[in-house]
């Protein structure tokens, strides 16, 4: 009897130690080592080419734009189209795109396939920008964009006398931006005989603030009024400013015959 005792209470301690390992075994965070052998990682796989290298279509185009100071400065604005699968990649290179600008890429890339009916997924297209800036934002490049994507898919050259400023749209129309007369110096200084604003934006008007200002007794009471003035940019900066609507409207000055 007291052998039997014995071994219920050795099969008791048991059952109590197998509990209390199963409770840790199960209850401890599980590691799993996964070992790949050979694996390389690329961001951007190459162009199915059938095995042989077609060279693309690459079209660049001069855009106005403002730096932080507020001066007119030139970017270059780089497309190629090339047999591909439909990717859309940029080439930034110390440049940081700011998401604007991407969405802008993005809406120009929907425009020119609208407007060319090209097959966009058997191409790729590769932008980049050029400039001394460490930073490129504001959608203020988007028709640019969208006119240099539309020439690089139909295998054009752009006429560099040309320059145009605007965001685009995703039915093709092209938007009001900032800093005209700044843009439009700057397109001058480089050579540019025509340039392109939304409609609307061809003249600049300017409020410049006048104070008046009257002693009566100890107190001084001044009020300001604002002296409107128009700018005709086309005579005042010398350069023949056109505004359009849209994107069907600005890409024939554009196009070199």
């Amino acid at each position: 009897m007291k052998a039997q005792g014995i071994i219920l209470v050795a099969i008791v301690i048991l059952l109590a130690l197998a509990g209390i390992y199963g409770y840790f075994f199960y209850n401890q965070p599980q590691i799993f080592l996964n070992i790949t052998k050979n694996t390389t990682v690329s961001t951007i796989p190459p162009s199915p080419t059938n095995g042989k290298i077609q060279e693309g279509n690459i079209v660049t185009l001069n855009v106005p734009a403002v730096d932080n100071q507020g001066n007119g400065v030139v970017t270059i604005v780089r497309v190629e189209a090339r047999p591909g699968s439909g990717r859309t990649l940029v080439d930034i290179n110390s440049i940081l795109f700011f998401v604007d600008t991407q969405n802008s890429i993005q809406t120009a890339k929907t425009v020119a396939s609208n407007l060319t009916h090209a097959r966009l997924s058997d191409i790729d297209l590769i932008y980049s920008i050029q400039t001394n800036a460490s930073v490129v934002e504001g959608p203020s490049a988007g028709a640019a964009l969208t006119i240099a994507t539309i020439a690089a898919l139909e295998g054009k050259q752009l006429n560099h006398n040309v320059m145009i400023t605007g965001t685009i749209n995703t039915d093709g129309s092209v938007g009001p931006v900032g800093g005209i007369p700044a843009k439009a110096k700057a397109a001058k200084d480089v050579g540019a005989t025509i340039f392109l604003v939304p409609k609307g934006q061809g003249s600049q008007t300017t409020y410049t603030p006048i104070q008046k200002c009257e002693q009566i007794g100890v107190i001084t009471y001044c009020t300001t009024e604002y002296k409107a003035s128009k700018m005709d940019m086309s005579k005042d900066l010398g350069v023949n400013v056109k505004e359009i609507n849209n994107i069907e409207e600005a890409f024939p000055y554009f196009v070199l015959s």
